[in-house]
């Protein structure tokens, strides 16, 4: 159920039986042999399945996330991190002001994160807010299912190469990278990443993508409960 799908008054009817809201943060950047998107699609992907077995609102996603280290790569549209933070402080204050009150942060993107302090902020400021934050690949789900199967979690790799971000062939084997603890510039990451897969497996079976994507959609289902700390 997206707010695509609706009307102002369906909204109005949905806010007098619940207060939830799922907003899905990405990013528009290179993921090697995957798509742009990828940082998308994956949290739509869970909120929409998280929102027929719940129920819950689906606000249109942030397509748009903070990746100044891949702009080397074509396709890459990074914001600044000032503008990422106040953009979705501005999302939230607006569906506060509708009537939403519980909102799960869907996020596809880990340069995403410094947004977490503002929530922190607007749940001081905004009485009633609740916020919760999920960022699917760095889940317990998601390290357990990776564990089990002895594949390691890295950017654009098997972890990612889900049947609805796959674009174009993608390579078998695994890749091997040095690890770098140094902050790199745009053409520095290029440089070391090549193709832009960081480490590990390109490919993992579509028994385990399943297995992955179910895990996290537990998950997320818990979360949308709200429970009380």
């Amino acid at each position: 159920m997206r707010f695509e799908d609706l009307n102002w008054m369906d909204i109005e009817k949905y806010l007098q039986q619940d207060d939830r809201l799922i907003l899905v943060t990405g990013a528009c950047e290179q993921h090697g042999y995957l798509s742009l998107l990828s940082d998308v699609q994956v949290p739509q992907a869970l909120a929409d399945a998280a929102s027929r077995e719940a129920g819950v609102l689906v606000a249109p996603a942030v397509s748009f996330g903070v990746s100044p280290y891949f702009l080397s790569y074509p396709g890459t549209l990074s914001l600044r991190v000032s503008t990422f933070l106040d953009l979705v402080e501005d999302i939230v204050r607006s569906a506060y002001g509708a009537g939403f009150r519980r909102i799960l942060v869907l996020n596809g993107h880990g340069g995403n994160d410094p947004v977490r302090g503002r929530l922190v902020e607007l749940s001081n400021q905004l009485a009633g807010l609740r916020v919760s934050w999920y960022s699917w690949w760095l889940s317990a789900g998601a390290a357990g299912v990776a564990e089990r199967r002895h594949l390691q979690r890295n950017h654009a790799g098997w972890l990612e190469n889900f049947p609805f971000t796959r674009v174009a062939e993608v390579p078998g084997g695994e890749k091997t990278v040095q690890p770098v603890t140094e902050i790199l510039s745009a053409a520095a990451t290029r440089r070391l990443y090549g193709d832009g897969v960081f480490s590990g497996a390109y490919q993992a079976s579509d028994e385990v993508m399943q297995e992955l994507f179910s895990t996290c959609l537990e998950e997320v289902l818990q979360l949308l409960l709200f429970k009380e700390a």
